[in-house]
């Protein structure tokens, strides 16, 4: 069975792209005063809050909403119901935005497989025709070889390895 060809035929126009990056523009200007630039260490101190600990935060804002008499006076509550709610709306966001990131990822994963394929069709047709000594295709292959060369190497050496 051969390889499966033109896998994504589907290509976004110009205005698309342009209505694709404005769309991009506007919800970094939308969102800009509340992203965040962490350090590694920052997210790791900070970033910790498990499934367990979202549980609680959600049962404390469960007895706040339906028992305020309970609350703690220490607690900036005005704060936490922004949080929490900043929270769940940053969280639909980052679903949603993950869903098209997949899309986006996938749909180029398919271009880069239709390219490749192409181009290795490309190299099998330059090989024929540098066989029949067409000095053009010739220097085609010469220049495209480079690209194998490196993989037989390896696969050599693996070989040599292995023995």
């Amino acid at each position: 069975m051969g390889t499966l060809k033109n896998l994504n035929s589907k290509h976004l126009s110009t205005e698309q792209v342009d209505n694709a990056n404005t769309a991009i523009d506007t919800l970094k200007e939308n969102l800009g005063e509340i992203l965040s630039n962490l350090t590694s260490d920052e997210r790791r101190r900070y970033g910790s809050v498990s499934e367990q600990n979202k549980l609680f935060v959600n049962k404390v804002y469960d007895f706040r909403k339906n028992q305020p008499d309970l609350s703690s006076p220490d607690v900036d509550w005005e704060e936490f119901i922004n949080d929490f709610n900043s929270r769940n709306t940053l969280e639909a966001l980052i679903a949603r935005l993950q869903k098209l990131f997949t899309g986006i990822t996938n749909a180029k994963t398919l271009c880069d497989h239709d390219n490749y394929q192409a181009a290795l069709d490309d190299y099998a047709y330059t090989n024929y025709k540098a066989g029949t000594s067409d000095p053009h295709f010739e220097a085609k292959q010469k220049e495209l070889k480079q690209f194998f060369s490196r993989s037989k190497k390896a696969n050599a050496e693996k070989t040599d390895e292995q023995k």
